[in-house]
């Protein structure tokens, strides 16, 4: 998966002191030279919580045996985690100013524990399982970037099998290198050829292991100095900006980190700014708990704006569930409260304090400090923390001793709505063991799986999160299933045919930043009868290679009937989407009659007469003949 750098890394190392760094050069306690900390871009690096922590422990414990965990993350050293690119989702982790290994989420697997060398090394002592025994003749080519071949074990652990995660290791527990399993552990101690490990880390380290400890108090302590600068730059933002634009101003509160960063800024600022929390009615319950307790606590004014009751659970009838490429919901459900609660309380223009950051996307990066939202009649927007990478927002509430949402606490690194189709498949697993409200979700899922006849694996998968899946996903997919996305993707039952009507969500999405209209037809269309018609609205048609969508220009129209309009100005996306939809229902009238071939100037030559169908075949052919229709 490719990488972004999307800010600088701000994450230093004292290894004299064993102490984290935030920024500087020099370490604050002992002045000496600090050293940046190797990470995976975008390296918005987190503190590591008990629930990270037992969770890579956990997983040494199961790969590789008792007290490994312990072993790779001893009591006493802070640790911190790092969001690296994947499938699903990967986390690095660093301790004792090392990135010493990374846990992984596959589809179909679940967390599995990726060793590096500094990871081997501190189990490697304690392991009773997941390990290989080499040779000492073998171990230089090994170190010189090749394969353990299977005349170079002497020994293996005998639960190793073919795809598993391995530590090589020397007849006197040296790590040597790690690598992934070719052969099961029999073959590879019996075969006198062919490649028994694959190898990944293998350039030899020496052991990096401090014993010196300490509290969160006290790393953030020893940073004091650089939180105290980002605040005061901060705040100082804070008070400009409002000078500047003279608008009531308010801080938006999501009631997750970098929200909360934002609010307590504005309290540092002696602000003291309504909060304005938009309950979209998918918060999780300690969500909204949370924003009630964080405004109680420093006496500030709430005003929440509710979506309505059935804005999402309501509107699944007509557009199904929202996916990554099809999120209506951020339409139903935050950006419509949004603006009913700027044009009811600041009629007149908000300057809304935005804990927005530029390390989050690279659509955020590039965004800038201060915004107009044009979808948004009326706000400003601004963003105090916009250069903040994770490091500084959680070391500014540490410093704080802030109360933060309890989520964070459970394995997730964002809080959003419980069931966001852009969760991970790992997160979505972390939700549904911890929140009664999931239930719900399932509960509708397997009901819309019964009335499609879709296959069970369309929800073990979360395959409802794409319209069309990206290919390194349905690579994996097949991969772990040995079926094709389409096969599980198709609905196999369809709504009884019936008046056509189609119901259409548009505007800015917050969620994607930009303009789209996500629309719902009553039934399913025939795309391959549709496909003669697009050519009326644009020469860019077909049918993807998969059968289940049809393009036109710049919008999407799914089998199923989920149809997608995108367009750089609203105007023509809302003309589009509306032509398009006049098409379709020409195109499922049509009865082949030909008399509209009157209209042609081109005579019957223009069309091909297939059966009941007459479809022209060319795009001017086509405008001549429906254009007068259509309008």
């Amino acid at each position: 998966m490719p990488a972004v750098r999307l800010g600088k890394n701000h994450l230093r190392w004292c290894d004299d002191c064993n102490l984290p760094v935030l920024e500087t050069m020099k370490c604050p306690v002992c002045g000496k030279d600090s050293r940046e900390v190797d990470l995976t871009p975008p390296g918005d690096v987190r503190p590591a919580f008990q629930h990270d922590i037992d969770l890579i422990r956990r997983l040494a414990d199961e790969q590789y045996g008792p007290g490994c965990g312990i072993a790779m993350l001893p009591d006493g050293h802070p640790v911190f985690m790092n969001k690296a690119p994947s499938l699903d989702r990967m986390d690095e982790f660093i301790i004792d100013g090392r990135t010493i290994g990374s846990i992984r989420y596959d589809l179909g697997k679940g967390w599995r524990l990726i060793n590096r060398i500094q990871s081997s090394i501190r189990i490697a002592p304690v392991m009773s399982k997941g390990y290989v025994v080499i040779d000492d003749s073998a171990i230089r080519f090994v170190q010189d970037s090749k394969n353990l071949m299977a005349p170079g074990v002497i020994d293996a652990s005998p639960d190793v099998k073919i795809g598993d995660e391995v530590v090589i290791i020397t007849s006197d527990r040296k790590a040597i290198a790690t690598g992934v399993a070719r052969m099961d552990a029999a073959e590879m101690i019996a075969s006198e050829k062919g490649v028994a490990v694959k190898t990944k880390h293998y350039k030899p380290e020496e052991p990096q292991i401090s014993d010196k400890e300490y509290t969160w108090d006290e790393v953030v302590k020893a940073n004091e100095k650089i939180i105290q600068e980002r605040i005061d730059e901060a705040t100082s933002f804070m008070h400009k900006t409002i000078a500047k634009y003279e608008k009531p101003a308010i801080v938006s509160f999501s009631g997750g980190k970098d929200s909360l960063a934002t609010l307590l800024l504005s309290v540092d600022a002696g602000l003291k700014l309504p909060v304005l929390f938009v309950n979209t009615g998918l918060e999780f319950d300690e969500t909204v708990d949370h924003v009630h307790e964080v405004v109680e606590k420093y006496g500030l004014e709430l005003i929440e704006e509710k979506a309505p009751t059935d804005a999402f659970f309501g509107n699944l009838v007509h557009f199904g569930p929202p996916a990554k490429d099809f999120r209506w919901c951020c339409k139903t459900n935050k950006l419509g409260p949004t603006v009913g609660a700027i044009m009811k309380n600041f009629p007149d223009g908000v300057l809304s304090f935005i804990g927005q950051r530029k390390y989050e996307s690279e659509a955020r990066h590039d965004k800038g400090r201060i915004w107009v939202n044009p979808w948004t009649p009326g706000q400003t927007g601004a963003s105090p923390i916009q250069s903040w990478n994770a490091l500084h927002v959680w070391f500014y509430i540490f410093y704080k001793k802030a109360p933060y949402n309890v989520w964070y606490t459970r394995g997730l690194d964002r809080i959003g709505c419980f069931l966001c189709p852009a969760s991970d498949l790992s997160e979505l697993e972390i939700v549904a063991g911890n929140s009664s409200r999931y239930d719900q979700w399932e509960e509708y899922l397997d009901k819309y799986i019964e009335d499609r006849g879709l296959p069970a694996e369309w929800k073990d998968y979360a395959l409802w999160r794409w319209k069309n899946a990206p290919q390194s996903i349905r690579e994996e997919v097949t991969k772990v299933t040995g079926k094709d996305i389409k096969d599980l993707t198709r609905q196999t039952k369809a709504p009884e045919k019936g008046p056509l009507f189609m119901n259409v969500q548009e505007g800015y999405s917050p969620c994607v930043i930009g303009f789209s209209i996500e629309a719902a037809l009553s039934r399913p269309v025939d795309i391959e009868r549709l496909e003669g018609f697009g050519h009326i609205l644009g020469s860019k048609v077909g049918i993807d290679e998969s059968g289940e969508w049809l393009t036109i220009n710049n919008m999407t129209v799914y089998r199923e009937g989920s149809i997608i309009s995108k367009a750089n100005v609203e105007n023509d996306a809302r003309m589009n989407i509306d032509k398009l939809f006049e098409l379709i229902i020409r195109s499922e009238q049509c009865v082949g009659c030909s008399l509209c071939v009157a209209r042609c100037e081109q005579g019957h030559s223009a069309w091909r007469t297939e059966g009941w169908r007459s479809t022209p075949t060319s795009a001017s052919d086509a405008r001549n003949v429906l254009d007068p229709v259509l309008q």
